[in-house]
Parts: C-alpha cells; sequence; structure tokens
C-alpha cells in the first residue's frame, strides 16, 4: 500500500507539472511575435521541470529504501527479542503460554453493533476503512515502534539479569541430600560411638545406600580436598560463600580433584566404606567459618 501511494503521488505530482507547463505555453501563443522566444523559454521550463521531479523522485525512493530497510532492522530485533523471552521462559520455568512471546498481542472487547457503527461514522463501510499513511506519518509510527522495542529490550535484559542472579543464588544456596537413594542411618550429636559403644560426639550425619551408589554436591563450590584423610577414608571437601564449607566422606571413589569448580547436584564420588566405617555410607558435614553446624536445618530448607 506504501509503494501504491508513493507512485501515486508521483504521477500527480507529474501531471500537474505537465499540465502547468502546458497551459502557459498555450497563453504564451496568443502573440505571434514571441512565439519563438517563448517557445525556447518553455522547452528550458519543462527541461527545469523535469529536472526538479527526478529530485523528488529519487527523495521519495530514497525515503523507501529507508522505510524498508528500518522495517527489516525492526523485525530482526523483535525476533531477537522473542528468542530471549523464550529462552527466559524455559529458564523461569514458567507456564506454557503464561509467557509466550510467539502469541499475537491479546486484544478484544464487545461486538460492534450496527447502531454503534452508524453512530461514530457515516457508514459501516467507512469505520472500516484503513488509514492512508504518508512518509512522515509512517516515519512517525516507526519511531514510535522502535522506542517501544527499545524499552522492551531494557526491560527483557533487566529480566534476564534477575533470573541470572536468582540461579547464582540457587547454585550456592546449601540444600538437599548428598545422595539420590539412601536413608539417614545416624544424627547430629551425641550417640553411642558404633566401634567402643561409649557416648560421642559426631560431627555430621550418616546416608546409608548401596555400595557404588552417587555422592552428590548440595550446593556449587571450589574442590578445597580431595583425598585420603585418617577417620574420614576418601575424603571430599568443598568450599561455598559465605564461609561454607561441606563434607563427604567415606567414599570408595572421588570423582573431583582439589580446584575444581562443581555445581549442585554434580557427582562427586561414589558411596563406599573407607577409613573408620562400618559399612556403605556418606559421612556428611556443614561447616560455616570454622563452627560445625547441624546438617538437618539445610536438608530441609527450601532451594530459594
Amino acid at each position: 500500500m506504501i509503494r501504491s501511494c508513493i507512485d501515486n503521488f508521483k504521477f500527480i505530482f507529474l501531471g500537474a507539472a505537465l499540465g502547468a507547463c502546458i497551459c502557459f505555453g498555450v497563453l504564451s501563443f496568443s502573440s505571434d511575435n514571441q512565439a519563438d522566444e517563448r517557445l525556447v523559454e518553455l522547452k528550458y521550463e519543462l527541461f527545469d521541470q523535469t529536472e526538479a521531479l527526478e529530485l523528488v523522485r529519487a527523495d521519495i525512493d530514497g525515503k523507501l529504501d529507508h522505510v524498508t530497510t528500518r522495517v527489516a532492522d525492526l523485525q530482526a530485533r523483535m525476533q531477537r527479542i522473542d528468542a530471549l523471552g523464550e529462552h527466559l521462559t524455559y529458564v523461569a520455568g514458567i507456564e506454557n503460554g503464561e509467557f509466550d512471546f510467539n502469541a499475537p498481542i491479546p486484544s478484544g472487547g464487545p461486538a460492534a453493533t450496527e447502531d454503534a457503527a452508524t453512530h461514530h461514522s457515516d457508514s459501516a463501510e467507512s469505520s472500516f476503512k484503513a488509514p492512508e499513511l504518508n512518509i512522515v506519518e509512517l516515519d512517525k509510527l516507526l519511531e514510535s515502534m522502535d522506542d517501544a522495542l527499545r524499552n522492551r529490550q531494557i526491560q527483557l535484559t533487566l529480566l534476564a539479569n534477575e533470573i541470572k542472579y536468582l540461579e547464582q543464588h540457587k547454585q550456592n544456596r546449601i540444600t538437599g541430600k548428598p545422595v539420590i537413594s539412601g536413608w539417614l542411618s545416624s544424627t547430629y550429636g551425641y550417640r553411642n560411638d558404633p566401634f567402643t559403644g561409649k557416648k560421642a560426639w559426631h560431627n555430621g550425619v550418616d546416608f546409608a545406600g548401596k555400595s557404588g551408589s552417587d555422592i552428590v554436591a548440595v550446593a556449587g563450590g571450589v574442590v578445597t580436598k580431595s583425598e585420603l584423610q585418617k577417620g574420614y577414608g576418601h575424603l571430599v571437601e568443598i568450599s561455598h560463600v559465605d564461609g561454607y564449607i561441606t563434607r563427604y566422606g567415606h567414599n570408595k571413589k572421588n570423582l573431583v580433584k582439589q580446584g575444581e569448580v562443581v555445581e549442585k547436584g554434580q557427582k562427586i564420588a561414589i558411596m563406599g566404606s573407607t577409613g573408620r566405617s562400618t559399612g556403605p555410607h556418606v559421612h556428611f558435614e556443614v561447616l560455616k567459618n570454622g563452627k560445625s553446624y547441624d546438617p538437618a536445618r539445610y536438608l530441609r530448607r527450601a532451594s530459594l
């Protein structure tokens, strides 16, 4: 429709220019003595008008090319924003349809009656007539679209940063059990020592399970120990943010090395019965700033 409007404008402009030239030329021929002179002037005027028309045509074509380029750019930006929106929907775990960038913008309202349409216009047909936009109006519309897209892009970027922060917080937060399958076989605090039968302090909790089952990190961090240590057997120690440390002992085999960065839920060892142990289990400890805490409070806490 835009190309058609511009082409019509070209023909109207050309017709008006030629019409004016011809009319002026006919009137000038009323004097036979001045005919040759006016004919020469008319030729020059027609040449100037044609040159001016070419400049106008070039200007219009240039604007149309500019508009076309901008529309293509806006479409590409919209596709990038839609892709970002879909990624955020997936990362945030939002239900399908609640934040769908592929869906058209929701709209609606009561159906208009014939009387209402007549009240607001001369006829029902005219009420549905699409407005014709010139280059200036179209350019303003594109400016408005550009501003809206820019604002939307900023908001989505902020949302992405917020989600990234929440994911990092979730990664660093100590929650859950250090085993995929297993059961709590010994609690934190005083208990009867399994070897001596005497009352002794237990600095962590034990999760029993099948030998060879997986032991996982309860939070993201850096492995500060992965070694054979007296009493613990094969031990993995992980340092976390805010001064937290978690320990996983009696492993059959350690799967991570000192200095390695691990993620929450990552498999770090295989359950065994090395060190001072009566059977396959993992001895799990939680410390903060060097002080031991009951892991039970972290086993039950929410991820966020």
